[in-house]
Parts: C-alpha cells; sequence; structure tokens
C-alpha cells in the first residue's frame, strides 16, 4: 500500500494545527520543530491545505495558520486528497497495467482495498484523533520537549 510521506507529514501537521491551534494561528515553524518536518516542506504542504480550504493562514507578527472549520468537519481523507495522494494497494498505480500492460487477476481485489482504506479514512475526523488519550500524550511529550528545546537555547544564548 503506498501512502507517501507527503500524505502522512500532512495528516501529522494537521492534527498538529489541531491540537496547539485553540489559541490562535500556529506557525509552521512551530510544527516543524514538535514534528521534525522541514519548514519548506510544510510550506509546500500548506499552500495545497491553504487552496483546498482546509486551512486559512494570517500574516503578520503572531501569524500562522488556523483551521478553516471545526475539527469535527475535517476528516484525514480531506488532508490526504488535498495533497494529492491517493491511498493505493494496487502494484501498478491504478493503472490497470499491472501484468505486462494489462490488468492482473487481483487488481481488482487491489482496488476495492484502496476503497475501503479512503472510506475508513473519510471517517476519522481531527475530533476524533485530538480525544485519543495516546495522542494527546505524545502531544504532552513533544510540547515538553521543544519547551525544553527553548530553554537550552536561551541558555546558551
Amino acid at each position: 500500500m503506498r501512502l507517501t510521506t507527503k500524505g502522512r507529514y500532512a495528516v501529522t501537521a494537521m492534527l498538529d494545527l489541531a491540537l496547539h491551534g485553540h489559541d490562535g494561528p500556529v506557525s509552521l515553524a512551530d510544527i516543524s520543530g514538535r514534528q521534525d518536518i522541514s519548514l519548506s516542506y510544510l510550506e509546500q504542504l500548506f499552500a495545497k491545505l491553504r487552496r483546498n480550504d482546509l486551512v486559512t493562514s494570517v500574516r503578520g507578527p503572531g501569524g500562522g495558520y488556523c483551521l478553516s472549520r471545526d475539527l469535527g468537519e475535517i476528516f484525514v481523507a480531506q488532508i490526504v486528497d488535498a495533497v494529492n495522494e491517493a491511498v493505493d494497494a494496487t502494484g501498478c498505480g491504478g493503472t490497470s497495467d499491472c501484468q505486462q500492460g494489462e490488468v492482473c487477476l487481483t487488481h481488482h481485489l487491489w482496488c476495492d482495498l484502496s476503497k475501503q482504506i479512503h472510506n475508513f479514512l473519510s471517517q476519522i475526523s481531527l475530533a476524533t484523533l485530538v480525544e485519543r488519550r495516546e495522542v494527546q500524550h505524545i502531544s504532552a511529550r513533544q510540547d515538553a520537549r521543544a519547551v525544553q528545546d527553548d530553554t537550552l537555547v536561551l541558555s546558551q544564548a
């Protein structure tokens, strides 16, 4: 199955935004630091997320990104689709040329699996993920590490 780094990073960044956006815009630099995703990569992803009306940008000091709607109205499949990712379990990338240019024996099975995965991801909202205890624990650990890193940088200055 192919869900590339682009799709995984987009979902991770959106979940980070959902967890930290309750007090206002979140900077991509903050997401980058917490999630260890390059800032330039996040800029590319968020341009696509903005074009697909999943986030809004706020310019100026204290600016960053906000979710464009309620957590319960943004689903994982929408995020993956917004960054032009396809959840694809076929060996041919959905081109139907799996076996010497023709459809292989199990092509339709893998297509059906891809649809099932997409349907599954269409039912999971950011709200559902934010409510998960393990997600909250991981976020708290990342926040503590970010504070510790900031303190270390300040003490070295």
